[in-house]
């Protein structure tokens, strides 16, 4: 049974920054790519950031590009989310998935997610 689990979310003043982290359990996920995706109430999920299994390409939303970074350390399971320059509009429940499918950008693409992890920047 895969399981991921994300960590690192809270509150922070904008400008700020927060760094995610989601482990995995039950299966390792050097051979997946590994997004994140951030989702407010109401609205439909968003994409963040994907990176590959490599570590090699990434890709990233819009709205976070030069500001977020993705990362992976395969040995530890772990896939990373480094949030700087924070905004208001960052406030999100953020999870994190797995998709055999590249660096796809689309939620259909990922097969397991974890809970999320809530991050909410104050002005």
């Amino acid at each position: 049974q895969v399981q991921l689990v994300e960590s690192g979310g809270g509150l922070v003043q904008a400008g700020g920054s927060l760094r995610l982290s989601c482990a995995a359990s039950g299966h390792t996920l050097d051979a997946y790519s590994l997004g994140w995706f951030r989702q407010t109430s109401g609205k439909e999920r968003e994409f963040v950031a994907v990176i590959d299994w490599s570590g090699h390409r990434t890709r990233y939303g819009d709205s976070v590009k030069g500001r977020f970074t993705i990362s992976r350390d395969n040995a530890k399971n772990t896939v990373y989310l480094q949030m700087n320059s924070l905004k208001p509009e960052d406030t999100a429940v953020y999870s994190c998935a797995r998709t055999f499918r590249g660096v796809a950008v689309v939620a259909g693409a990922y097969d397991y997610w974890g809970q999320g992890t809530q991050v909410t920047v104050s002005s």
